[in-house]
């Protein structure tokens, strides 16, 4: 559901309390977003703006957001511009879904000066826009050439023109209703959807005039369950169902924190992705290359069988040829035997020999090549995993793993960073029935947690025959109920997590064994048990587990 010109107007509100604010410092977290680092008149603040397709919203945030090492050029000439200036007002213009932020500077010579900061909040194609005091384009998120739009052009030094007034009415000013057209024809700031829901409650005695009074009174969103995109606006939403009350900043966190948390992993992290995919397809093309050669290798007798029948046969001359039929003296067939038309018959037996001899020893490197290769192709599909289940910590230690596997380099200015992190890797924890049960989300956790984050006597489980969590139960003796909640976090956390009746085997941790030269997170399980379980996230979610 897209945001409206009518909860815009309750946001901008929310954000001028802080105003004036000092703009600190700018980021691009994502290749839609932009973070604002303000000091305003509550003190430090996150002024948050998103041009997603589909989350577009600006807000005062509280949540951590990682920073990419490098900025964009276009957060490169916000900085230029903004850091150091101070956001004096917002203001919305005829309830649409747009604003412009009046921020006072200084230019290069020392001039105070003011220019323009334009959020456009419109779906695909919401937008962030510098202008100058002259109304010209400083530059633009997503600019549009001439030749892609040449009614509207946002581009570097061309002029900048605001988005048309509709020809509608302010619904807070003049709410009559006018018999025959919509809401949402009638007043500016209207959405569809916002039309359905006063027309629902008009159909059941209440007056325009105070759905508007309780639209204007309201500080929070109410947002409805039951659905991964479920309906939300600044009123209780009587026309979907139960809606759970929310301040209003801290419901949009919640409606799209998390979804938008793995675009954000995989923009800043996408090197990861690409280094794992790349590696992860390099193996694929390699193993059937070693399966040929090792069928090759296994056939080489034949080879042994061409050097016997030249020197038994005398062959001489056979400069020229590339094959020749011998009799073979045991079966009396004919046997074509390949040759190399640069040498005589002497010397290609040597050759047929020397290739024997090359199979043979062969053998034993290509077997255990092939299980390399397959070791390195089941570690990378579970990194891929991982990384799809990861939030941001878990993603720049799967990157740890990585420099440390010699997969990737170190980023010059993150090693010391890095060494602190690699100190601080913690298993995710949760409390079942005053039982601690831990788990990990990566390979860096897993092998924390199982070797030195718990006793010999807890209970470990991991789902069979997939890649994912270690999941260890904090006691000796867990009750059922406490060892099927753990199996569904195992279960959930792991390729099998769409699937139902998923194995988890399970052991006292004293069972396991570390695998020589194994990667992070392999194990050997002595005797253990088997739980068949169905992944629940909504069970999960309920005890504090983020499932999204």
């Amino acid at each position: 559901m897209a945001l409206d010109g009518i909860l815009l107007c309750k946001i901008i509100p929310g954000i001028c309390e802080h105003l004036p604010a000092r703009i600190q410092k700018i980021y691009q977290i994502a290749s839609s977003e932009v973070l604002f680092q303000i000091h305003g008149r509550y003190g430090k603040a996150q002024l948050m703006i998103s041009c997603h397709s589909q989350y577009n919203r600006m807000l005062i945030t509280e949540k951590n957001y990682p920073t990419p090492d490098e900025p964009s050029n276009f957060v490169m000439v916000l900085r230029k511009y903004l850091e150091g200036a101070t956001i004096t007002g917002i203001e919305q213009k005829n309830l649409d879904r747009w604003c412009v932020m009046n921020i006072r500077r200084r230019n290069d010579l020392g001039d105070a000066e003011t220019i323009y900061l334009y959020v456009e909040l419109m779906g695909k194609y919401a937008n962030v826009i510098l202008v100058s005091r002259d109304n010209i384009i400083i530059d633009a998120l997503k600019r549009i050439p001439p030749f892609e739009n040449s009614r509207r052009i946002l581009h570097p030094g061309a002029r900048f023109k605001e988005t048309p007034a509709q020809d509608k009415r302010n619904p807070f000013e003049d709410p009559h209703i006018e018999e025959g057209k919509s809401l949402t024809q009638q007043f500016s700031g209207f959405s569809p959807f916002l039309s359905k829901e006063a027309e629902y409650r008009m159909s059941r005695g209440q007056s325009f005039s105070d759905f508007m009074k309780e639209i204007q009174d309201s500080t929070s969103i109410f947002i409805a369950g039951g659905s991964d995109n479920p309906p939300f606006h600044c009123i209780d939403l009587k026309s979907v169902g139960p809606c759970t009350e929310y301040p209003l900043f801290e419901g949009f966190d919640v409606l799209y924190y998390h979804k938008e948390e793995k675009d954000r992993i995989k923009q800043i992290s996408g090197d990861i992705y690409h280094v794992v995919k790349r590696e992860l397809k390099h193996q694929k093309l390699k193993y059937p290359r070693l399966l040929k050669e090792y069928d090759e290798a296994m056939d080489c007798d034949r080879w042994n069988k061409y050097g016997e029948l030249l020197y038994v046969y005398g062959v001489g001359d056979t400069k020229g040829k590339t094959s020749i039929e011998l009799e073979d003296y045991e079966t009396g067939s004919l046997v074509a035997v390949p040759l190399d038309p640069r040498l005589d018959g002497k010397r290609n037996a040597q050759k047929c020999y020397q290739k024997y001899s090359k199979l043979k020893k062969g053998q034993k490197y290509l077997q255990e090549q092939i299980e390399i290769c397959s070791t390195e192709i089941s570690y990378f599909e579970g990194l891929i995993e991982q990384l799809d289940l990861a939030d941001f910590d878990t993603a720049e230690q799967i990157r740890q793993e990585l420099v440390k596997g010699g997969y990737m380099d170190e980023k010059r200015g993150r090693r010391n960073r890095r060494k602190k992190k690699n100190e601080e890797v913690q298993p995710h924890t949760v409390i079942f029935n005053g039982v601690q049960i831990s788990y990990g989300k990566n390979n860096l956790q897993n092998e924390a947690l199982t070797w030195h984050r718990c006793r010999k006597s807890d209970i470990w489980l991991h789902a069979k025959d997939y890649h994912g969590s270690h999941v260890v139960i904090h006691t000796e003796n867990p009750g059922e109920e406490t060892l099927r909640f753990a199996a569904c976090l195992a279960a959930y956390f792991s390729k099998g997590r769409n699937s139902s009746s998923v194995p988890v085997n399970y052991c006292r941790v004293s069972a396991l064994k570390k695998i020589p030269g194994g990667k992070p997170g392999m194990v050997q399980l002595g005797s253990y048990k088997t739980i068949y379980i169905d992944p629940d996230a909504a069970a999960l979610s309920a005890h504090g587990v983020v499932t999204g």
